[in-house]
């Protein structure tokens, strides 16, 4: 079936489609570079502008309590110690954590730390498992994962799928926890989505899916009655790292 997909995806394949399409529709066939996306305003680039990181950081909390998230601002000495007291708060017996470099442990100061935790078991999101992940993150009490941003105007954290940490990573476990740097708060997704765009023309994201978390999951289907946490984590928590 593979080899037959492979042979039936040709460029003439393709237009003989698209234009079965503008047929059926009765339309003519056109292009994007005839038709250029023409912005009505300027509003994805100007909400926000000229906010200090200080002020995003403000909104930020606000906006993300709003959607249900505990939000706390620690210094990065402290981070371990914030660390140790969710963990102990969500009474967590096995724990996800990223396998990313031991660099990256360090410069948040956390090497000591997720090296001497006296959880058992601590699962590590390691592409070399492969779907056993899958089952270690559904089986987690818990998972303390890294965010690429904050966007202060929704509350919304924004990762790309890495091998380190991938797509059930932040879904699955029961709690869940991420750490961001103050200096990674943007001022909406406009933002965020113009740095990966650059990273990935550049070739230095390669990614399957970049996931926009607000918070954990709202449902109010039943008898229109607000339940946090339906689907996924029970409960998210912000650590804001301001030092860094």
């Amino acid at each position: 079936m593979t080899d037959f997909l492979k042979e039936a995806d040709t460029a003439q394949n393709q237009e003989d489609f698209l234009n079965r399409i503008a047929k059926a529709a009765n339309r003519p066939r056109h292009a994007l570079a005839d038709n250029p996306l023409e912005p009505v305003n300027e509003l994805p680039e100007t909400t926000l502008a000229g906010k200090s990181q200080d002020e995003l950081l403000e909104i930020a909390k606000k906006n993300s309590e709003a959607v249900h998230v505990n939000f706390k601002v620690v210094k990065k000495a402290d981070l371990g110690t914030t660390l140790d007291e969710f963990i102990s708060e969500k009474d967590v017996n096995s724990l996800m954590l990223p396998s990313f470099a031991e660099e990256k442990w360090t410069d948040y100061s956390l090497n000591m730390w997720h090296q001497g935790l006296a959880i058992d078991p601590v699962y590590y999101w390691k592409p070399e498992l492969g779907r056993e992940n899958i089952t270690n993150a559904n089986k987690s009490d818990a998972a303390i994962g890294f965010a690429d941003f904050l966007l202060a105007e929704s509350g919304t954290i924004t990762i790309a799928t890495y091998p380190e940490q991938g797509r059930s990573f932040h879904f699955l476990p029961t709690h869940y926890l991420a750490i961001i740097p103050k200096s990674k708060i943007l001022p909406r997704s406009r933002q965020a989505m113009d740095y990966y765009e650059k990273e990935i023309q550049a070739g230095n994201l390669a990614t399957s899916n970049i996931n926009f978390i607000t918070g954990p999951s709202n449902s109010g289907d039943i008898e229109m009655v607000l339940i946090v946490g339906v689907h996924g984590p029970l409960d998210m928590e912000y650590v804001v790292v301001e030092d860094m």
